[in-house]
């Protein structure tokens, strides 16, 4: 038990530094882009603003898990070298004609739609590179320095994005856009996975595929289990910070400065467990901690709807809980994959989550209208309570160990001129 601990919390392999740092700088321009999309967008009125969004999000949906499908097929490291090389000509592109003819709607809603296909096949082969590259048991450590640097990236980018669009425009962020996916695309080139897990055998029709990953994820216990309590979580937690707590502060008169500092203490709190996670490792239940991670994020919930005055540490609950969740679930559901799925439960895990929001998003919105933004903080606690209590309640789930042995390490790093199965 010793060794494994110390395998969990030695360091990580330098591919994985390496790929993470290219990532990272790929989720800060994709974020700067997006801002600058929905800010040129903008100018054209909130239709067409609502148009772009929609031409990333459609896609993305629709195509998860055919992307998911082509990234088990044909290996995750070449659908994510094609998928950046395609956006790299795409952002140039982009630079180009908007500087010529400006951001017009068919330019903005064609690179939506690119955005949206290129994120479908993208996110679920991205998502399987840290089982890849670190193995099993240092994985929960390796997916939280991930969501740690994605939280901070993503922190930066607003205010980065704001800048970048006042001082070059479209253009210019289209142009900061196509550097990061040159960066990302060196590194893809340049790493290899540490641990060896060759595409999957093909059954010789692409649907089949397809749906045998939506099985596989239905079928298997812990899994299916996973996939639900996730759906709950992302309904009914996921929109109360961006979309219920703006509204709740206009109704007790915030100003704008301390509702900041509310979303603030959300982030601290999630942070606050990811860093932990990072360091010690998570816990050997990851179902059990996710479980109680939902749990605690209800109680922030409830506190926040019954007592806003208290709406600091109410926060900082949801963000604690949240981070307890997040950090556990998601090594869960790949370390319980099979390693011929790995990108199909990516996407079916992503799938999972866009639907639930997408679709919880106009109910809270409209609920909160009729019934005030407190009684709609309060039931979705309430779900969020309930949600926490079936995962409890889910023996596979509450029973499910990190205990499992893992492949053999290849060599760590290698020239591009190497074969790669992956």
């Amino acid at each position: 038990m010793t060794g494994r601990r110390d395998r969990a919390t030695s360091p990580l392999p330098r591919a994985y530094y390496l790929w993470l740092s290219g990532a990272l700088a790929s989720i800060l321009g994709d974020a700067v882009l997006y801002f600058a999309l929905g800010w040129a967008a903008a100018t054209h009125g909130g239709a067409v603003a609502g148009l772009v969004l929609t031409a990333i999000n459609l896609p993305r949906v629709l195509l998860l898990i055919v992307g998911g499908t082509v990234g088990d097929r044909f290996g995750a490291r070449r659908v994510m070298i094609a998928g950046d090389a395609v956006m790299l000509a795409g952002t140039i592109v982009l630079a180009a004609v908007s500087h010529r003819t400006g951001p017009a709607v068919w330019l903005l809603v064609a690179t939506g739609v690119l955005v949206g296909v290129k994120d479908a096949f993208y996110l679920p082969a991205s998502g399987s590179m840290p089982l890849r590259l670190v193995g099993k048991e240092p994985l929960p450590r390796a997916l939280a320095m991930r969501q740690g640097g994605a939280q901070l990236v993503t922190f930066v980018a607003g205010p980065l994005g704001g800048a970048l669009v006042a001082a070059g425009g479209l253009t210019g962020t289209a142009l900061l856009n196509a550097a990061t996916f040159a960066v990302i695309l060196v590194v893809l080139i340049a790493v290899r996975p540490v641990f060896d897990i060759p595409p999957a055998q093909s059954s010789g029709s692409f649907l089949r595929d397809a749906l045998d990953g939506v099985g596989t994820g239905m079928k298997d216990p812990v899994l299916r289990a996973a996939l639900l309590v996730t759906g709950g979580v992302a309904g009914f937690l996921l929109p109360v910070i961006p979309l219920l707590l703006p509204l709740l502060a206009r109704q007790e008169h915030w100003s704008a400065g301390w509702t900041g500092v509310i979303f603030g203490a959300q982030s601290l709190g999630l942070l606050g467990v990811t860093l932990v996670v990072m360091v010690r490792g998570a816990l050997g239940r990851p179902g059990l901690a996710a479980g109680v991670g939902v749990l605690v994020a209800a109680a922030g919930l409830g506190l926040l709807a019954l007592a806003p005055g208290a709406a600091v540490p109410a926060a900082l609950l949801v963000g604690l809980g949240s981070g307890l969740f997040a950090s556990h679930i998601g090594p869960l559901v790949l370390m319980s994959a099979p390693h011929s799925h790995l990108a199909r439960m990516q996407a079916l895990l992503t799938l999972v989550q866009s639907v639930a929001l997408l679709a919880m998003n106009n109910v809270l919105g409209n609920l909160s209208r009729l019934t005030g933004p407190g009684t709609a903080i309060l039931a979705c606690g309430a779900a969020i309570a309930l949600t926490g209590l079936a995962a409890l309640a889910s023996r596979p789930l509450r029973t499910a160990t990190t205990a499992e042995p893992e492949p053999e390490p290849e060599e760590e790093l290698s020239t591009a001129g190497a074969a790669d199965p992956a």
